[in-house]
């Protein structure tokens, strides 16, 4: 089988939020300098989804990922967990991109991989949270997707997906090639070995630019963005504390509970 996965690296999630700052111009969230950028954890679990099937059925898996020269760390990762190759997308046309850009981009990329059977995605990214880029990279495909898949089987052609819904999971039956967005419920992701460490060190990540993709300049970067951000802030949380006082217990609870119904509490 022919495998592929987009991951994006993001900033650790595990940052507190008084460590960034905010570039209110360019709109860009400035992470913490002593906390280095990871793999977003859902891109993780799509990669156990893929090594899974690997397992199963042999073949091989492609990791991709559309972003900075750091990138690398994240496309080492995958190739230490047991990917067998993995492309950087990097170039300045590149930059500013929404969830419409970075689909089309990664579509070219894997238009240049070749030949696949499936192709995994997150089922979010971990910083913005969209959703967006793997229905987004089917659409421009033309394959068939399943979203938030916590089980995927495959057999004669066909993939069996098991999919998350709020109240359990229903199964979905697909043709493949396809793609499928993988959820947290797949279970944690494999760590990678000390082999597969050392064997990810050795591997070069090669780097496409636009060009090299295949990619018309107008869809891509901020370009090819459909969307536009206003306005990126960090929240501010006000809050003040009123002491309730009466003569007794009696007297104090019903003083609170009048207070409550003014402010439409209760």
């Amino acid at each position: 089988m022919n495998l592929i996965v987009c991951v994006k690296e993001i900033p650790d999630p595990e940052t507190p939020a008084s460590a960034f700052a905010i570039d209110p111009e360019a709109k860009r969230a400035i992470p913490a300098k002593d906390t280095p950028p990871v793999i977003s954890p859902f891109d993780e679990q799509a990669v156990e989804a893929a090594l899974r099937l690997k397992d199963a059925h042999e073949g091989k898996v492609t990791a991709l990922s559309l972003g900075a020269p750091s990138a690398e760390k994240v496309l080492k990762h995958t190739l230490s967990m047991g990917a067998d190759e993995a492309f950087l997308l990097n170039d300045s046309l590149f930059d500013d991109s929404d969830s419409a850009s970075a689909a089309y981009a990664l579509a070219q990329a894997i238009k240049k991989v070749g030949e696949f059977d499936l192709i995994f995605c997150g089922r979010q990214a971990g910083d913005f949270d969209s959703g967006q880029v793997g229905s987004g990279i089917a659409e421009i495909l033309g394959i068939p997707s399943v979203t938030v898949a916590k089980k995927i089987d495959v057999s004669d052609g066909n993939a069996r997906i098991e999919r998350v819904l709020p109240d359990g999971y229903e199964v979905v039956e697909v043709s493949l090639p396809a793609l499928i967005t993988v959820s947290n419920e797949l279970g944690e992701p494999r760590y990678a070995t000390l082999k597969g460490i050392m064997a990810a060190a050795k591997k070069t990540v090669p780097v496409w630019n636009a060009e090299e993709i295949g990619a018309e300049p107008s869809k891509i970067g901020a370009a090819g963005a459909r969307t536009k951000r206003l306005k990126l802030f960090i929240p501010v949380r006000e809050s003040k504390c009123e002491i309730i006082e009466g003569e007794n217990d009696e007297e104090t609870a019903i003083k609170l509970a009048l207070k409550l119904r003014a402010v439409k509490l209760i």
